[in-house]
């Protein structure tokens, strides 16, 4: 039972952590899967009244986090902004430039830089070594991929290694995915980024079908593998052979 003002018999208002704590929660609410919420539904899922989840509502609005369109919240421009920022203060963005500069420019391909947002890859960093070609591959910053791109492959292989489920086993042995259909013509070959002993990125190369590597074999596949090997180490992984 929440407590109340000792003289108006009120409600007490949270504190400033609550508050924070509050806000948060009703932040974290929104998904991929449910973006838009009703004021109703925050009423329910925070457990509030409706006139103190429409006041955290209209509070997270003025603050750009929140926007209300056809009587649905759905997360305002300033969450992107700082999606943006905590990105760019991971280790790995910060120190993956030369080597996705080295391997774009070994490979002739656009090499790519993801990490895993909680729910899908989305992509972070882009080095696009295709300048003067007249078909240009280029994915953009902050974008999702699906699940079953290469790279969401490669994060569900080595984020959970007991799943045994057989292409997932290929993908660890081989510290490779390859997706044919990112989009008609175009494929993708991907390889997992540790930091210390957890994945932590993938680093991929895009291009058409024709011109990316499906075979682990492959002299574009071990570029690949140097390069993402060569990223891992810079962060604190030791490979077993390594040690």
């Amino acid at each position: 039972m929440a407590k109340r003002d000792a003289g108006t018999g009120a409600p007490e208002r949270p504190t400033g952590f609550q508050a924070v704590a509050r806000a948060a929660e009703l932040l974290g609410m929104f998904t991929i899967d449910q973006p838009r919420l009703s004021l109703g539904e925050m009423t329910e899922r925070l457990g509030v009244s409706k006139a103190t989840a429409h006041r955290y509502a209209t509070a997270l609005r003025q603050a750009g986090l929140l926007r209300q369109a056809d009587g649905a919240y759905t997360l305002g421009p300033r969450v992107v902004e700082l999606a943006s920022a905590a990105l760019a203060g991971l280790t790995v963005i910060q120190v993956a430039r030369p080597h996705l500069e080295r391997l774009g420019a070994e490979t002739s391909q656009t090499a790519v830089l993801s990490v895993w947002d909680g729910e899908a890859p989305v992509v972070v960093r882009v080095h696009d070594a295709a300048a003067g070609r007249i078909v240009r591959i280029v994915p953009t910053t902050g974008s999702r991929l699906p699940r079953d791109s290469a790279q969401g492959l490669v994060f569900g292989a080595f984020m959970d290694p007991a799943d045994d489920d057989p292409r997932l086993r290929e993908i660890r042995r081989d510290r490779l995915a390859h997706f044919p259909d990112v989009v008609e013509g175009i494929a993708a070959l991907a390889s997992p980024v540790f930091q210390g002993e957890e994945i932590v990125a993938t680093m991929a190369l895009v291009g058409t079908g024709a011109t990316i590597a499906s075979s682990p074999r492959a002299a574009m596949s071990r570029k690949l593998l140097a390069a993402a090997k060569a990223l891992s180490l810079e962060l604190g992984h030791v490979v077993e052979g390594d040690k």
